[in-house]
């Protein structure tokens, strides 16, 4: 479970809002249930609800169990370390089912604005602007309920992330062709890029520990707190980035110039589970994907999502090996 900064973690504790509501009137039972919903809190059981344990949950339930005494029902307000029947998986596992479909719509919404951008429809540019607003409007919502990091987080990330790249490039139409790097300055260096790394960014760190440096950094941070002295990568603005169509990985082995079969299958596969525009037709991209997400989901630090990273296109790199 990844910590955010001023994110509650489990050992914060738990806050349980037990209330017994009257079938009437009505308008009391859908307004306390709307302030649930509004508040991120989830049901552990039909009259009990759940929040972590911070002061703004603790004082929104104090002030939303007063709004249900006065409308003479009743409600009570309880702090607990654990539940003990109880992991603390189990409960991450149920803000996770909370947030999950609202990424899963929100991802819909975000697919269907990309594929609309990638038609280059001038008429519908305003239209597709005004719902990417509001969808990002909607993202924000979702990720100040998300606690504890929802598994359907990063698709949505990585959708959005796709709409800026794919606009980027119509700003820029005049790009210099790329130059091949020079090895040479780039060993001994630091390395930088953006938190919870999916496909391109972990196989561009693969690549650069591989082929560029062995002994390369990597560190993991928003882009406004970026150290001076690194190198970014995958990151909007970057010189290694996205180029045109080709992701971060692509524009790296053809920066570098290396000309092997096998990282070409593997920019292929990388692309495909990066960018899914039907552009390869690599079956190997939609395991890779699952992989990673699984990465993300089970490991807390970055530095061992990369780990593993490493390990996977390294046999992915050696399996294209044994097919030459």
């Amino acid at each position: 479970m990844t910590k955010h900064k001023g994110r509650p973690a489990m050992n914060t504790g738990l806050l349980l809002l037990i209330v017994t509501l009257p079938p009437t009137p009505s308008s009391l039972r859908v307004r306390v249930w709307r302030r649930f919903r509004a508040l991120g809190a989830v049901p552990l059981k039909r009259t009990v609800y759940l929040l972590p344990d911070t002061p703004d949950h603790y004082e929104h339930f104090q002030w939303l169990a007063q709004e249900i005494q006065r409308a003479g029902a009743d409600a009570t307000l309880v702090r607990v370390e654990r539940i003990e029947n109880m992991t603390s998986a189990d409960v991450i596992r149920l803000f996770h089912e909370a947030r999950n479909p609202e990424y899963r719509a929100l991802a819909a919404r975000y697919r269907r604005a990309l594929q609309a951008i990638e038609k280059k429809s001038a008429a519908a540019g305003d239209r597709i602007e005004a719902e990417i607003l509001r969808l990002d409007k909607e993202h924000e919502r979702i990720r100040e309920l998300d606690f504890f990091e929802a598994p359907g987080r990063a698709e949505v990330e990585r959708l959005r992330e796709a709409i800026d790249m794919k606009r980027r490039p119509a700003e820029r139409p005049h790009r210099p062709a790329p130059r091949s790097l020079d090895l040479r300055n780039l060993r001994g260096r630091t390395w930088v890029t953006r938190p919870r790394p999916h496909v391109d960014r972990l196989a561009s760190a693969w690549l650069i520990r591989r082929f560029i440096d062995p002994e390369a950094a990597f560190v993991f941070a928003p882009p406004g707190d970026f150290p001076p002295e690194a190198i970014p990568f995958d990151t909007p603005g970057a010189e290694l980035s996205h180029e045109g169509d080709d992701c971060t990985f692509e524009t790296l082995v053809k920066r570098l110039g290396i000309r092997d079969r096998r990282l070409t299958r593997l920019a292929e596969i990388v692309h495909e589970a990066d960018l899914r525009d039907g552009k390869f037709a690599r079956e190997e991209a939609r395991g890779i994907d699952l992989a990673i997400r699984g990465f993300l989901a089970a490991a807390e630090d970055d530095h061992q999502v990369l780990s593993h990273g490493f390990a996977l296109f390294e046999g992915l790199y050696a399996g294209a090996s044994r097919r030459e």
